[in-house]
Parts: C-alpha cells; structure tokens; sequence
C-alpha cells in the first residue's frame, strides 16, 4: 500500500477539516488517520492511501496547494518513503 503524508499547517479556523477531507473524497483518495494537532493556534494533520487515486500524484499536490491558498493554509502532500528518509537526516 501507498502512503501520503498530508501536512496543513495555518492558523486554525472552521472548515479546514472539511474542505480537505471533501477534496479527497473527490479525488478517491483514502483517509488512514488524522492527528489534528493545533500547536499555539496553528493547525497539523494527516496519513492517507495513495494506492486508489485517479489522477497523477503531482496534479493532486498541485490541486492542495490551490486549496490551501483558497482557505489560507499551507497544505503540502509527500509520498509516505520521502516523508520518512527527510525526518531520518
């Protein structure tokens, strides 16, 4: 199974589970585990399957930073094995 890390990092308001988690839905991709996490007013988030989606994994990142700068987060998506290998260094 293919792993994403989502992070959203941006002061936290209403809605910003929503619309991320409707974007997904739209794109077929599936929700393993949120950890919403709000560190001193700023808001963090989640691990999804990337073995299902539809479109190509770049578009999908591309499409997150659009919806991201829409809500005024910073949503970035990183293939599970990069995610780690960054956070071994």
């Amino acid at each position: 199974m293919q792993k994403g890390i989502i992070t959203v990092v941006g002061k936290d308001q209403v809605g910003i589970i929503a619309k991320v988690c409707s974007f997904l839905a739209e794109k077929q991709v599936n929700i393993l585990d949120i950890s919403q996490t709000i560190i001193q007013g700023y808001f963090n988030m989640m691990i999804v399957e990337l073995s299902s989606i539809t479109e190509e994994f770049g578009t999908i990142c591309e499409d997150l930073d659009k919806l991201g700068e829409e809500i005024g987060v910073n949503i970035k998506l990183q293939h599970e094995n990069i995610f780690n290998k960054m956070h071994r260094i």
